[in-house]
């Protein structure tokens, strides 16, 4: 599917170009058969352009008079055509081309570069075939339920779980506020069952509402992904997983661990650190089994340049399955 995402978008701008045009040809016709004068007018303007671009390859005396003379009448022409749509109740851009994007007029391009809009286009496509699409339905902050996190304070924390996912919560809704200007990444660890997964699909959600592109990947689906990257040089594969806004890596510690799979993970978490492409990642290990799983490296940046969230208290999978069964 990555391979098709340039191919979508493309024919997302053509179907905006095509539509335009047949607007276009539709209020043309409307202003011949109602005001053909506008018609004519912009004609002569067009003689008049044409004209301007020949005099640059003839010998004109006085030159610059004669050129500022075409294009005073121009001017003139286009206030007149103006005021004569204006006049009739019409929009005095009616017989242009409106464009969805001004900036790049529907190409996707301004230059070589790829225009803002491509991007919001990227994330349609990639939000509507992604696991984000299914696991966001359920998964959102229009879902969470405070109530599923004990009150009571637990023996071996400083805190009761409901105190500490308020904070974590909140610190969520900060981290989407503020997403562009802050670098900060977080690191979910704790049982399962006690809803990392589930917060970051919400923070997930939020994004790609915003037109943020947020790529979702199992640790272990991952290293499969930085193994073709590796292996068969897939380059749009590897532009995705690294310059997208946000990657959620879920399940850390659940992948087949070899050398290949810290060399490469180091190195993606390395690259996006760099580029400072927010990450966060959830993992059932506690930061000691993280520190002996991994690499020194590894555990350097997860715990050295990651926001560490500790989720604990009762499975709410197994709350939510109890609930249903009564």
């Amino acid at each position: 599917m990555i391979k098709g995402y340039q191919a979508e978008i493309l024919k997302i701008y053509d179907t905006l170009k095509d539509n335009e045009e047949r607007a276009l040809a539709k209020r043309r016709k409307e202003i011949e058969e109602n005001l053909p004068q506008v018609l004519d007018i912009e004609r002569q303007i067009g003689k008049l352009s044409v004209e301007v671009s020949i005099s640059a390859f003839k010998d004109i005396k006085n030159r610059d008079e004669y050129l500022n003379n075409l294009r005073e009448k121009i001017r003139d022409l286009r206030v007149q055509k103006s005021e004569l749509l204006f006049s009739h109740g019409y929009a005095i851009n009616y017989l242009d081309m409106n464009y969805k994007c001004e900036k790049c007029k529907d190409t996707g391009f301004i230059g070589n570069s790829k225009c803002s809009c491509y991007k919001q286009n990227l994330v349609k496509i990639y939000y509507k075939n992604s696991d984000l699409n299914e696991l966001t339905k359920d998964n959102n902050f229009d879902n969470f339920n405070i109530e599923y996190y004990s009150s009571r304070k637990a023996s071996n924390e400083p805190e009761s779980p409901r105190k500490t996912m308020e904070k974590i919560v909140t610190r969520s809704m900060s981290f989407i506020i503020n997403f562009d200007s802050s670098n900060e990444n977080f690191l979910f660890y704790g049982n399962s069952g006690t809803g990392k997964t589930f917060l970051s699909n919400c923070i997930a959600k939020e994004l790609l509402d915003k037109g943020y592109l947020v790529v979702y990947r199992t640790a272990e689906s991952l290293i499969q992904n930085l193994k073709t990257i590796r292996f068969s040089g897939d380059e749009l594969l590897e532009d995705l997983i690294v310059n997208c806004d946000l990657l959620i890596i879920d399940d850390l510690g659940t992948e087949q661990i070899s050398d290949f799979s810290k060399t490469e993970l180091f190195n993606l978490l390395n690259k996006k650190i760099l580029k400072n492409k927010k990450m966060i990642v959830s993992t059932n290990c506690t930061l000691e089994e993280i520190l002996q799983i991994y690499s020194e490296r590894i555990s350097s940046r997860l715990l050295g340049n990651f926001g560490l969230y500790k989720f604990f208290g009762d499975d709410i999978r197994i709350k939510k399955n109890l609930s249903k069964a009564k």
